[in-house]
């Protein structure tokens, strides 16, 4: 397994903390998100890393030479003249994609306890083109799935808003996405859209025919790390914790 990191957005959230630094940069417990992110999966087992950069994208490359990689193998993918979404970041980086290994996809301002080992198992079971890393959790936007686990749809809740991969499913159970998922090599090439997309968007075209499935993580934590009061409560969990 090999990781690929979405650090390119401004983190606009997160207000000042991101006047002067991307949002990778940011301190939780005293280091950086990135830094936090990449320790965590390299003690995983993961060695070789992608990161997409755009705000201040120079700071982030700097920070890692600095830090020595973390002993890990890390390349950039360049988004610095325009930042192309979750979906046209991963066509951009198709290359890294290609191989045998298959792909972690993970924001870089999520901290989340899931057990890696039990999901590529899952992910192999299931034969997916890609498998979305969902939780129950309070949220305003909902992936749907069939009884099956397959992607059904998309939906704000808020607003009542629906998208079908083909049409309104009778029956279904809805998941807030955990900003990390599974993906096989052939993934990246068989994306169906080109220039900036969302990822969500491709998933729901994918889904018609290829095997986008859900697994559900009932870790311990997970936590989105784009406010500050958010942080604030990741690190009041993990002091306790330590």
């Amino acid at each position: 397994m090999k990781a690929f990191i979405l650090a390119a957005g401004l983190g606009a959230r997160l207000g000042a903390l991101t006047s002067d630094k991307p949002k990778a940069l940011v301190r939780v417990n005293g280091k950086s998100m990135i830094e936090n992110l990449i320790l965590h999966l390299k003690k995983k087992g993961i060695q070789q890393f992608l990161i997409n950069v755009h705000h201040f994208s120079d700071k982030i490359i700097q920070h890692l030479k600095e830090k020595n990689n973390f002993g890990v193998d890390i390349t950039f993918s360049d988004e610095s003249q325009e930042l192309l979404d979750t979906g046209g970041a991963i066509l951009k980086a198709s290359d890294f994609f290609k191989g045998n290994e298959t792909i972690l996809v993970h924001n870089v301002d999520v901290a989340s306890g899931i057990n890696l080992k039990e999901l590529e198992s899952y992910h192999d079971q299931k034969s997916a083109l890609a498998t979305l890393c969902v939780r129950k959790r309070n949220s305003g936007r909902a992936l749907l799935f069939n009884e099956k686990m397959q992607l059904g749809g998309w939906a704000n809740l808020a607003q009542d808003k629906y998208k079908w991969v083909q049409h309104p499913l009778p029956h279904f159970s809805s998941f807030a996405y955990s900003g990390i998922f599974l993906a096989q090599p052939q993934f990246a090439e068989k994306l169906p859209f080109e220039g900036r997309f969302s990822i969500i968007d491709a998933w729901l075209k994918m889904a018609s025919t290829e095997r986008i499935i859900g697994f559900e993580d009932r870790s311990s934590y997970w936590f989105d790390l784009g406010t500050e009061e958010k942080i604030a409560a990741a690190e009041s969990y993990f002091l306790r914790d330590i």
